[in-house]
């Protein structure tokens, strides 16, 4: 189980004085909790492999808005700290596709669903997320289908 293994990193990260991977893995693991615990759980449940991604997701999506508040304010300093630790949280992460793989598949959905006008944008975005979902970053399916209309 992936929560299993991020808890017994911490360990890890402590011996070999990693102190951002011991930052990062004991955030991802108070994360965990919160999620069990807003799930109606026992904090000492365990989440399933998919409901840790998704936590996990989420942390690496706040550490790239984060990245790009601080580059706008001008803040390197920092942005270098949410680097580091978004590379650490990726570790954990399915590889996702890149933009003309994404392409490729929107472009297919488009053509099985019939879709010929921006009217009906939400649908298609909706379809392909469905199929990407975990796959594919949001943003970039985002960008890709307003790029076709």
């Amino acid at each position: 189980m992936l929560q299993e293994q991020i808890r017994s990193e911490i360990k890890e990260a402590m011996m070999a004085h990693d102190a951002v991977r011991l930052e990062v893995v004991r955030g991802m693991t108070t994360a965990f909790t919160n999620e069990l615990v807003a799930k109606g759980k026992k904090p000492t449940e365990t989440l399933s492999d998919e409901e840790a991604l998704a936590v996990i997701t989420r942390l690496a999506k706040q550490r790239k808005d984060s990245i790009d508040q601080f580059t706008k304010g001008g803040r390197e300093d920092l942005v270098a700290e949410e680097r580091a630790q978004l590379a650490v949280l990726e570790k954990y992460l399915p590889k996702m596709m890149d933009r003309a793989e994404v392409e490729k598949i929107v472009r297919a959905k488009k053509d099985e669903l019939g879709i010929t006008d921006a009217t009906k944008k939400g649908m298609l975005m909706a379809g392909v997320m469905k199929d990407l979902k975990g796959k594919a970053d949001g943003m970039v399916v985002k960008e890709v289908v307003d790029s076709l209309f």
